[in-house]
């Protein structure tokens, strides 16, 4: 019987019930092919590799992340908890010790939701890494998280929710915004004034292959994280920047994606985006969790893998040595950025227009972050769509200090309800509460 280096546990939740349409990219095929590759591939035998049942996410939860309006039960469904619960259960797995690394292949994904949910945008409803990362700092510690995220589209969820948050680096590698969904993901997006630095974007040109992604981790990610040093790294295992996907134009294999995991060593990885359900995931998964496990994954190539073929031009790779000098640049001087851009003032404000395409809601929202010497300060976001509702969402930061905490309970007692919903998230005592003009 063949022994895995390292124990994995692997959390498998396909949401047969959920899908946007029969025909829709994102449905059930995309994890069943990949069951049946991993089982012709004898993975279920293999020592030291476990399967792992999802467990259910909890309303609060989904809160401690998100302001769902009106409310959580109103945005998700039964598949939706449950892809969040099986994200939970394969980090829980890692905490207890149970295995050494959990890689959670669930759906729908989750990683364009924002603190605010209106609906779908991006297949996404819930940000499933972020309601796991916060479950388990609420379970067990307040870790030092980073998240690598890998999927071709840029992170904007995970970005929001961890935009003011220094404890949480987030780093996404992702096709240019300029030539891609959700048009964001820019290097200037570099964090709030409570974490300026610690949001990192690395936008590479179209067609850029295996060399370009695994120079960008070698010469960017891996350096920053050293410096970082996370309690923990999580990946966001997107698999769309593949020659087959359908909605990218990315030059990525199997081969790369299982080097990229064996080089990046992440705790947790989480499906998120690939849609060649049958030419890329069942190999780029099976690549994945033979590299989380300490195997030899050498032999993982598609039917048509072609390196000559797939090979980067000279020109994509002279962008990509450019766009990761600039990165790793702003890196290291992301102090002196910061005292440029926030010394002298008490809050921070943006202004955004926000796209729910699969439900085709249009937001606009105003953020406002506090400066605070003590933590990383209150902040709060007013924000309508254009189904006529308006709400008011308030946050604590889990290191808010007494006077930050103080003036979040009092701008909820005091804010009027001309808004639709008024909402107070806090941290710092695991507190969610709402009230609407239909009552609490």
């Amino acid at each position: 019987m063949m022994k895995a280096n390292n124990k994995v546990g692997l959390v498998f939740f396909p949401a047969f019930d959920w899908a946007i349409s029969p025909t829709h990219p994102e449905r059930e095929e995309r994890l069943l092919y990949t069951q049946d590759q991993l089982f012709e591939e004898g993975i279920a035998d293999i020592e030291g590799i476990h399967f792992i049942n999802p467990i259910k996410a909890e309303s609060k939860d989904i809160q401690r992340v998100h302001f769902c309006v009106p409310t959580v039960e109103d945005r998700l469904t039964q598949s939706h908890y449950i892809s969040a619960g099986g994200a939970i259960k394969a980090f829980q797995s890692v905490m207890d010790k149970e295995v050494d690394k959990a890689f959670a292949l669930v759906r729908p994904p989750g990683h364009h939701a924002q603190r605010v949910v209106y609906g779908d945008r991006g297949f996404c409803i819930v940000n499933v890494e972020a309601v796991m990362i916060e479950r388990i700092r609420q379970q067990y510690e307040n870790l030092r998280v980073a998240i690598v995220d890998t999927d071709c589209h840029h992170g904007d969820g995970t970005e929001d929710i961890y935009w003011n948050d220094r404890d949480t680096l987030f780093i996404s590698i992702h096709q240019d915004g300029r030539t891609l969904y959700p048009g964001t993901g820019s290097i200037d997006e570099f964090g709030g004034p409570g974490a300026y630095g610690y949001n990192i974007n690395i936008p590479l040109p179209p067609h850029t292959g295996e060399e370009g992604f695994l120079y960008t981790l070698d010469n960017v990610v891996l350096p920053i994280l050293d410096e970082y040093k996370p309690d923990v790294v999580i990946n966001s295992a997107g698999q769309d920047n593949h020659y087959s996907d359908p909605i990218t134009n990315m030059n990525f294999t199997a081969q790369g994606y299982a080097q990229l995991t064996h080089r990046l060593n992440p705790d947790v990885a989480v499906l998120e985006g690939g849609y060649s359900i049958e030419g890329a995931l069942p190999y780029v998964n099976l690549g994945i969790l033979l590299a989380m496990a300490g195997m030899d994954y050498s032999h993982v190539k598609e039917p048509d893998y072609d390196k000559e073929k797939l090979k980067q031009s000279s020109r994509v790779t002279e962008h990509v040595k450019q766009v990761c000098d600039l990165v790793y640049n702003r890196w290291k001087n992301r102090e002196q950025l910061r005292s440029k851009l926030f010394n002298g003032t008490d809050h921070v404000e943006r202004s955004r227009r926000i796209y729910f395409d699969t439900d085709n809601i249009l937001e606009t929202q105003t953020q406002r972050f506090s400066l605070c010497p003590r933590c990383s300060g209150l902040s709060t976001i007013d924000s309508r769509s254009d189904g006529g509702q308006r709400i008011f969402a308030i946050t604590i930061p889990r290191d808010g200090c007494s006077n930050c905490v103080d003036a979040g309970y009092k701008l909820y007692r005091d804010t009027s309800l001309k808004y639709t919903n008024v909402y107070l998230s806090d941290r710092v005592h695991d507190v969610f509460q709402s009230k609407g003009r239909r009552g609490t």
